[in-house]
């Protein structure tokens, strides 16, 4: 069938509807068939927090899901079955994103959850954008997944080309208390942008993406994993600007800040679109300190298994990027005991009993 055959933006939706469909299907039958083979106690099930079903997280949540999850009767990791945690089945929920999980994470509504590295740290510490609050110094990072974009999305009839084009635009930045208004904010004021020069709106990623659509805005931030979804449709309705944070002021971010790096919206990500520099932050799988040992120990050893690789790196384009080697930095607060365990004896941490990872003496949290 051609390109001009089919509506890409439909098909490519309605495919993701038929597999959250097929994934929920599973997952109740499932458990059904399992409920009279195996007695209650032999199950763990375990909640992800993840965020839009437009983003990268829903997926990439979904697939660690499917890793780390072995409930009884599943063939054996060696004879190509599951690696996962024995009696575990671990399931994917669409949240608001990084806060949202971060908040039931500590409250015990969800075992796990994705979240930015940057909103977790300042979470933890009760510094920077979560300055007064109390630190949430109960949260346990697991493993530093894949590093995230941050895009900045124009209509290209917009005339916005660098960040400074922002002046007298609508621009926004993110739901409220969001990952992505909370870089925002961080990056306009480092560049120096006022906010009283920009018409700002606090919307989440579908409403940002219906709004630019319809004129409404010239500009929005959101901080995904490329190609997301979102953004990959919106490219085919509407001609985008894919504007570069660099320079020098982005690079003193990244060595002031441990969960910053320099990295690019790849070529090809969202249609024809050329390669962006931009600013990347890493994608942390959390969970609270009262995890069992051997539990985090298992999440990330199933996680980081070789078998599970093809798994990730065929589900979305963004798990090809997760390497072990990083899985324990630009983390910046505390790493689990039993997820530490697992690192040590893979050689990519040194044996101590430190509990901090990736905080270099000379760089303090936020004030």
């Amino acid at each position: 069938m051609s390109k001009g055959d089919v509506n890409p933006v439909v098909s490519r939706s309605s495919a993701y509807q038929q597999v959250k469909t097929w994934l929920a299907l599973t997952l109740t039958v499932g458990v059904i068939a399992l409920s009279g083979t195996a007695s209650a106690q032999d199950l763990n099930i375990i909640r992800i927090g993840t965020g839009s079903t437009a983003g990268t997280y829903f997926p990439i949540g979904g697939l660690i899901g499917n890793a780390i999850s072995n409930p009884p009767g599943s063939r054996p990791c060696e004879r190509g079955g599951s690696c996962g945690v024995p009696g575990l089945i671990a399931v994917a929920q669409s949240t608001g994103g990084s806060l949202d999980n971060i908040r039931s994470v500590e409250a015990g509504l969800m075992e796990m959850g994705l979240s930015q590295a940057d909103v977790a740290y300042w979470s933890y510490f009760g510094t920077g954008s979560f300055e007064g609050n109390k630190p949430r110094d109960t949260l346990r990072a697991l493993a530093n997944l894949f590093p995230e974009n941050i895009h900045l999305i124009a209509r290209a009839d917009a005339g916005i080309e660098t960040l400074m084009d922002l002046k007298g635009k609508r621009v926004s930045l993110g739901g409220p208390g969001s990952g992505s208004q909370i870089d925002a904010r961080l990056i306009m004021n480092a560049f120096g942008l006022r906010f009283s020069d920009i018409k700002i709106q606090n919307l989440g990623l579908e409403p940002s993406v219906a709004a630019l659509v319809a004129g409404d805005i010239d500009a929005f931030f959101l901080v995904t994993g490329a190609p997301a979804l979102a953004i990959q449709d919106l490219a085919e309705r509407v001609p985008l600007t894919f504007v570069p944070i660099e320079g020098p002021i982005a690079e003193q971010l990244a060595k002031i800040f441990p969960f910053f790096s320099l990295g690019q919206i790849p070529a090809g990500a969202y249609g024809d679109n050329l390669a962006t520099p931009t600013l990347d932050v890493g994608a942390i799988l959390l969970g609270r300190a009262d995890m069992a040992d051997d539990l985090a120990y298992g999440i990330v050893r199933a996680i980081w298994h070789p078998n599970t690789a093809p798994l990730l790196a065929n589900g979305h384009p963004r798990a090809k990027l997760m390497a072990l080697s990083r899985a324990a930095k630009g983390i910046g607060f505390t790493l689990h005991p039993g997820a530490r365990r697992y690192y040590v004896e893979q050689g990519i941490l040194p044996d101590l009993t430190l509990t901090q990872v990736d905080v270099p003496d000379s760089v303090e949290a936020p004030r």
